[in-house]
């Protein structure tokens, strides 16, 4: 089925059968009648937050319940580094640190507690979009949630307790993937040998053009649903800038190839990959307001490319060796498919700037 609610310090969102996207953004707190004994054997928890930079600890996100028999729910940051976990059934309790270096930074960080009661597994995953580091761990064998409980916090600020940082939480009752995510919306148009076509059209053997003119077939479609909040909030990058003949919509995380004579200035190269999110400044990009889910796509081609996308070169689905990591390809978008036959990507051809560098090359090709 997949997400159920969302939420954040505004308000949020329940469907018991399943969140559909809608016109608006979060909306106000509202009562949810739920059956307070469905449970939830399997499921998602994903959090955004920036961690405190100055060892103040932080409860991310904690409630409890007393009915339809006690229980408790924790998720706390300990200054100097760490993510505790701590979930109840009764006196039946399950602990967990996922040890991390917070680096003094106040990147965005994305925790994911994902848990099947019947299988006895549990993980913890905390991944920083801007980098793509993922430390995960296996958690001991974790108690179901109560279908009410999660409507309870989506909907109602006083039955829960979460930090000031936290940008949102969601939960989906189903396994989410953590990894390498796809990146541009369904209607992006890509340039193939039988001209444009929607990347949400393109499947394992049609082939695309890349931003040098070469001919690469598609070897895998993906796509995932996510919370259009935080960190996948859709951007959308406006026609004539970067290129583009159209205006398309892309997640943050999203690469454009960008050159020009204040890259070669700049940095010395040719081009640069530039993520999305950093070319946001209210004119050439801004973010994009809608549904409170966002469908993102993309192709996996055998090497590194760029693709074009409406005129703009932006970056392929870039999986570096994820193949060598089972374990981290199993909990991932490309989990299905056969691992010997998924290819191995080089370092990016293009430097990908840090956010300051980024963030200055657009001031200057704004000015």
């Amino acid at each position: 089925m997949g997400w159920v609610a969302i939420a954040d310090h505004r308000g949020g969102r329940f469907a018991a059968n399943g969140l559909v996207p809608h016109a608006g953004q979060v909306t106000p707190s509202a009562a949810v009648a739920v059956d307070e004994t469905r449970l939830m054997p399997r499921g998602t928890l994903l959090l955004e937050t920036c961690l405190s930079p100055d060892g103040r600890p932080q409860t991310l996100l904690s409630f409890q319940r007393n009915h339809p028999w006690p229980g408790s729910f924790s998720l706390r940051a300990l200054p100097g580094g760490g993510i505790v976990l701590v979930e109840a059934q009764g006196d039946d309790i399950r602990h967990a640190t996922l040890p991390h270096n917070p680096e003094g930074r106040l990147d965005t960080v994305r925790l994911t507690y994902s848990w099947d009661a019947r299988a006895q597994w549990g993980q913890l995953t905390l991944e920083r979009p801007e980098s793509g580091v993922i430390h995960s761990i296996t958690l001991p064998p974790p108690h179901p949630m109560v279908m009410a409980e999660i409507a309870a916090i989506s909907t109602n600020p006083r039955s829960r307790e979460m930090d000031r940082d936290v940008a949102f939480f969601a939960v989906s009752d189903a396994i989410e993937p953590v990894g390498p995510m796809p990146t541009l919306t369904s209607r992006v148009p890509i340039a193939t040998t039988m001209g444009d076509r929607d990347a949400a059209s393109l499947r394992r053997g049609d082939v695309v053009m890349t931003d040098a003119g070469a001919a690469v077939p598609v070897l895998r479609r993906v796509s995932r649903t996510v919370p259009a909040l935080g960190s996948f909030r859709p951007v959308r990058l406006r026609a004539p800038y970067f290129g583009l003949q159209r205006d398309i919509v892309v997640a943050p995380q999203q690469r454009l190839v960008i050159g020009g004579s204040e890259v070669e200035y700049m940095f010395g190269r040719e081009a640069v990959l530039v993520p999305a999110q950093y070319l946001v400044n209210g004119v050439s990009a801004f973010y994009a307001s809608g549904p409170d889910l966002v469908t993102y796509t993309h192709l996996l081609l055998p090497g590194h490319e760029a693709i074009m996308a409406a005129g703009c070169a932006v970056e392929s689905l870039y999986v570096g060796r994820l193949r060598r990591k089972p374990e981290h390809l199993a909990c991932s978008v490309l989990a299905q498919f056969d691992r010997a036959r998924l290819p191995e990507h080089a370092k990016p051809v293009w430097p990908v700037l840090k956010p300051f560098e980024a963030i200055t090359l657009a001031m200057e090709r704004a000015a």
